[in-house]
């Protein structure tokens, strides 16, 4: 148990979150930690993203990187969006997780939709800074995500 001392009458509550639109984002690691997968086999980097400029600022997204794994595609992909990511931050030879945090960097967001219809963001690449423009999602024409087109 937690001791609160907490008056909910107090603070508002939280709507419901919505994705983020895909584009690109200047964001910063704020925290990362290894953890076991759901088999027991492996384990991944999970690191917590927040969104620092724009309309979207302080919103946060997550990314899943399967370093571990008994499948080497999984482990091989891991790999190198771990590379793209400590290239965007300019740590090429981190020795803990932590030192990618706090470096602002752009990471492209895409909608992607879950089994059960849900829609989530996922992050599909980084990049340095000065590769986008801060915090304008790059739209498609046809804002409407492609499972739910035609």
């Amino acid at each position: 148990m937690a001791n609160l001392n907490f008056n909910a009458n107090q603070v508002e509550p939280t709507t419901d979150f919505e994705p983020i639109p895909a584009g690109k984002y200047v964001a910063v690691v704020t925290a990362s930690e290894m953890k076991p997968t759901k088999s027991g086999t492996g384990s991944f980097l999970e690191l917590v993203l927040e969104v620092i400029e724009g309309e979207f600022k302080g919103r946060k997204l997550w990314a899943r990187l399967n370093l571990e794994n008994a499948n080497p595609l999984a482990v091989k992909i891991a790999r190198a969006e771990l590379s793209a990511l400590c290239r965007a931050a300019g740590v090429l030879e981190p020795k803990d997780s932590c030192e990618l945090h706090n470096l602002p960097i752009v990471v492209t967001v895409k909608q992607k939709a879950g089994p059960d219809g849900s829609v989530f963001n996922e992050v599909k690449s980084y990049s340095k800074r000065e590769s986008a423009a801060p915090g304008k999602p790059a739209q498609s024409p046809n804002a409407t995500p492609p499972w739910r087109r035609g």
